[in-house]
């Protein structure tokens, strides 16, 4: 399986960790670089690994940052892409088993190494079990459809806070 994987600065350390892994269980891992010596916008990050789910040119994607949370959100903006914060194998086997879920985001902070592994590991083993899943799932991408067809111009940019 073709895995895209990305993290900001808060997410190297774990994803130096991620790709040997993957790697070792035969995967082929494409990673989105963040430079080491600053900085690094998540939502750049999160962009470049979900746009390769929606393009086709990866399967799966993993998201590593300070929480997930951020990462998710951006990835989430994307056609096809489906992406959940998963912190425990629990919500790794949900979001396959019933949600399809496509890009796998970790925080690079509130889980351990050991975790990483078993996360990643149930995520990329769990099947979708489609039936009545498979139908909501679909809804799910019928209305995304419906969004995007609706949207000639873009909205407008919002701003939160002061």
């Amino acid at each position: 399986m073709r895995i895209a994987v990305g993290a900001n600065h808060r997410g190297l350390t774990v994803r130096d960790h991620v790709v040997p892994l993957l790697r070792s269980i035969g995967h082929e891992v494409e990673v989105i670089e963040a430079p080491r010596e600053q900085a690094a916008d998540y939502p750049d990050i999160a962009a470049g690994v979900a746009r390769q789910i929606g393009q086709g040119t990866a399967e799966r994607g993993i998201l590593i940052g300070r929480s997930g949370m951020g990462m998710c959100i951006v990835a989430n903006k994307f056609p096809g892409v489906r992406a959940a914060v998963c912190n425990d194998e629990f919500t790794a086997d949900t979001s396959r088993r019933y949600l399809n879920v496509n890009v796998l985001c970790l925080s690079a902070e509130l889980v351990g190494e050991y975790s990483v592994q078993k996360i990643i590991e149930v995520w990329l083993a769990t099947p979708f079990d489609g039936g009545r899943h498979g139908r909501r799932t679909e809804r799910v991408s019928a209305i995304e459809r419906e969004v995007w067809a609706s949207q000639a111009t873009p909205p407008p940019a919002t701003q939160i806070g002061n």
